[in-house]
């Protein structure tokens, strides 16, 4: 499948909570996760090299409209529910049409397995 809208989004965990945010992030893509979702091609998760509590995710999708179906479910409003107590301010968006690139293969498999 081919992602025609991604995002990425950028979050500054409590200070010294970063290990924390990755980790209910990665949740997402567990064999229950909300990232099971077909539509999703991409996720990511990734932290700054300078800055350990600043966590980033990128996102890929098939259709702007599965993402907002996938977001406005209960089980990502729950995680987001969960995610806010670790976050401090307000988490930055930039929306991205993806035109390519490549992904590693296991990237996702060991983030799942994890």
């Amino acid at each position: 499948m081919k992602a025609t809208f991604g995002f990425r989004a950028t979050m500054t965990a409590a200070p010294g909570r970063g290990d924390e945010l990755v980790a209910l992030l990665l949740t997402a893509v567990s064999d229950t996760g909300l990232v099971t979702n077909k539509d999703c091609v991409l996720y990511r998760v990734g932290r700054s090299a300078s800055n350990p509590d600043v966590v980033h995710v990128t996102e890929g999708w098939t259709t702007k409209e599965a993402h907002a179906a996938n977001f406005s479910s209960l089980r990502s409003q729950a995680l987001i529910a969960r995610l806010a107590p670790l976050v401090t301010g307000e988490a930055q968006y930039q929306d991205e049409v993806p035109v390519g690139g490549t992904l590693e293969a296991g990237a996702v498999a060991l983030a799942r397995s994890a």
